[in-house]
């Protein structure tokens, strides 16, 4: 239906003025702002704006180009570089490998003791079945990761496991076992790097200096590995060959173990071991400069000639250099090798007594001191006269002590015996020490006072429990001590020590404590005479003088023998009779 042009024209007019009403209306109202996401969203569908393109494209061109040359300059820089420059760019790649590697090694060991002592052991009784179980499982686990991390970086990782073989009486037995296989077995090198090092310092390969050269090594230790060779004469001789980096990845090494040292200090406080390779630093270098360690070995044969059993192989100059060393080959066991021992017929007692006679004279007399005689630098052979002879292998450590810290080590362990405090007070300080009684025991490493034992309740069963925790208690106060010892006398306590672990690994068929008192005393003899002028030298009083002290001391020393041996017989009878517990450790303590 049509409607009228009148209506229509009014419809058409307020519709007009609806629409200018309402864009009136729309445009006069606030614009609203759009929320971040929103805007987020546009800018991310919109196209970038030209100039922002530019940067960036520029950006990825540079990076781009970075990782493609750089490998590549690299790359021809090594392959241009000499052999000696090829070398120090491997160490640092390598070096970065064996710090995550003794990193990962440390952590590991650490979460693992946490892991046994804090979850797996939480209620449970100490010493108890159980317990002793896990620790000894944790104990091999530990033992094992630092063997395989050790042979895997070498070098000075090696040496440090070497060095805590001779803590037996404070590491759980699973160590020692484990760790021995570090004393005369390391991870070898080819024939290659061998030959690369004998041209840098001779300016020839081997078969060109010797008549034969086997490149198969008989032996690989912690910084070198020792070859059989022949001389164009027909002598038989070993050649050391120091691993052709070690002397460029020192420092690095160095500093890596200071810091898993330091990780495992703050990690478990009793166990601060940080501050003896930083003072063992100049030592360790020494090791590295093989012209050094041959003149060390030429002075231990001057000073021990008087010793007919003692065998140092003779060096022959010619052929060694800072990291080639050539000396005469000599056969035999290890010093602690029992079967090898007994199969050549000799006595274990006399290899002990010769092994303590000839260490106690350096310590107590001559002052030059082999600070690494572990079993893998003492070997054993029949001599002429069919008794033992030892061989004195590896001296580069050596430890010199003057006179002064010489008599008043002598004097020390006199007044051990003879019980003066007075003179123990006194001698302890002149080495430096304050606490002279710990001290003593850590010299001596047994008890001092044994008197006590007799006029105390030690044996009674809360006694004998309270004394093997002190044991524990103490080991925070012995680490005092060490730190406060003058630098020498860490090396000292490392050689007494490790010739004690060996004297207990034959089985102790010589009264160590015994024999080491008596050397005190006769080097302090001879250094007092030679100390007195020439005049009174032959004089008879002093003569008199030192016979009198000598009986004395004789006597002192043997009635503390007897009363150790007797109060180790009494703590067996008692532990068999039920009046105290069966205690192995001490017992095998005192006795040894």
């Amino acid at each position: 239906m049509l409607l009228p042009r009148v209506t229509l024209c009014r419809l058409l007019t307020l519709q007009s003025q609806l629409c200018h009403f309402h864009s009136v209306l729309r445009h006069s109202r606030p614009k609203l702002q759009p929320s971040p996401a929103v805007v987020l969203r546009r800018n991310l569908r919109a196209p970038p704006a030209r100039w922002f393109w530019r940067p960036q494209s520029l950006w990825r061109k540079v990076l781009s180009a970075t990782a493609v040359g750089v490998p590549l300059l690299l790359g021809a820089r090594y392959f241009t570089a000499k052999p000696q420059e090829k070398r120090r760019m491997r160490l640092v790649a390598d070096g970065a490998g064996r710090f995550c590697r003794s990193l990962r090694v440390g952590l590991k060991i650490s979460l693992d003791y946490w892991w046994c002592t804090n979850v797996l052991l939480r209620g449970v009784e100490e010493n108890s079945p159980g317990y002793l179980e896990v620790m000894s499982a944790c104990h091999q686990r530990a033992a094992d990761a630092l063997v395989a991390g050790a042979i895997s970086n070498g070098g000075l990782y090696v040496k440090l496991g070497q060095g805590l073989c001779s803590f037996n009486h404070l590491l759980p037995p699973e160590y020692i076992r484990t760790l021995r296989v570090l004393e005369d077995r390391a991870l070898t090198r080819g024939f290659q790097e061998v030959d690369e090092l004998f041209l840098e310092d001779f300016q020839a390969p081997p078969h060109k200096l010797f008549q034969e050269f086997d490149y198969q090594p008989v032996a690989a230790a912690s910084l070198a590995q020792v070859h059989r060779a022949r001389l164009h004469d027909g002598t038989a001789v070993a050649v050391k060959v120091q691993y052709i980096d070690l002397q460029d990845r020192f420092d690095g090494d160095i500093h890596t173990l200071e810091l898993l040292l330091r990780l495992v200090e703050f990690m478990h406080p009793s166990f601060g071991f940080s501050w003896v390779l930083q003072d063992l630093k100049g030592t360790l270098a020494q090791e590295l400069d093989f012209e050094n360690e041959g003149r060390n070995a030429e002075r231990c044969a001057r000073d021990l000639k008087q010793f007919h059993y003692i065998v140092v192989p003779r060096v022959h100059w010619d052929t060694s250099s800072k990291r080639v060393l050539t000396a005469e080959f000599c056969e035999g066991c290890k010093v602690n090798d029992l079967e090898a021992i007994k199969s050549m017929g000799l006595a274990v007692k006399d290899i002990a007594e010769k092994l303590i006679q000839a260490f106690a004279e350096q310590i107590f007399y001559t002052g030059f001191i082999h600070s690494d005689p572990h079993p893998g630098n003492v070997l054993v052979r029949k001599g002429p006269d069919g008794k033992a002879q030892l061989v004195l292998l590896d001296h580069g450590l050596y430890q010199f002590l003057d006179k002064k810290d010489r008599s008043a080590l002598c004097q020390l362990w006199r007044a051990i015996i003879l019980r003066d405090d007075a003179a123990m007070k006194a001698h302890a300080a002149a080495l430096g020490v304050q606490d002279y009684f710990l001290f003593s025991e850590v010299l001596m490493q047994r008890p001092v006072r044994l008197g006590q034992l007799w006029r105390s309740h030690l044996l009674s069963r809360e006694e004998a429990a309270y004394m093997q925790a002190m044991a524990r208690e103490h080991f925070e106060d012995i680490m005092a001590v060490l730190k406060a010892l003058p630098r020498p006398m860490l090396l000292v306590l490392r050689n007494v020590n490790t010739v004690r672990a060996i004297n207990a690994a034959l089985g102790a068929p010589v009264d160590r404590y015994f024999l080491m008192a008596k050397s005190a005393v006769r080097g302090w003899s001879r250094l007092a005479g030679e100390a007195q002028p020439s005049v009174h030298r032959t004089s008879l009083w002093r003569h008199a003088r030192v016979a009198w002290e000598t009986l004395k001391f004789e006597v002192a020393l043997r009635l503390e023998t007897l009363s150790m041996r007797l109060t180790a017989l009494l703590v067996r009878v008692l532990a068999h009779l039920g009046l105290m517990p069966s205690t192995k450790e001490l017992y095998e303590y005192l006795e040894t």
